[in-house]
């Protein structure tokens, strides 16, 4: 059974920075790219960042380039979504997913349920 467990989600500071955290199983980790998506209600749900399954290739959304890096450490099957410079904007929940493939670019299956990020003014 395929689980995606997101974790770190936390009411911050604008200016500030979180880590979060999403620890999979049921399945090889790293024959699959990973990505970070963000949703806000009422808004379509934004791909923020995705890493290849070997971990050297990333690209991210203009949202967050500069600010967001995302990793992943293939021997604890586990990515991670470590944000910086938060901004009141960037609230929403954050949810991992599979990509169908070990790279970026590919349809995504499996989702998480999320964690909620709240950057306050």
């Amino acid at each position: 059974q395929v689980q995606l467990v997101e974790s770190g989600g936390d009411l911050v500071q604008a200016g500030g920075s979180l880590r979060l955290s999403c620890v999979t199983s049921g399945f090889r980790f790293d024959w699959y790219a990973i990505g970070w998506f963000r949703q806000v209600p009422g808004k379509e749900r934004e791909e923020v960042a995705c890493i290849n399954s070997l971990g050297d290739k990333t690209r991210y959304g203009d949202s967050v380039k500069g600010r967001f890096t995302i990793s992943r450490d293939n021997a604890k099957n586990t990515a991670y979504l470590q944000m910086s410079s938060l901004k009141p904007e960037d609230t929403a929940v954050y949810i991992c997913a599979t990509v169908v493939g070990p790279m970026c670019g590919g349809n995504y299956d499996y989702w998480g349920q999320g964690t909620q990020v709240t950057v306050s003014s």
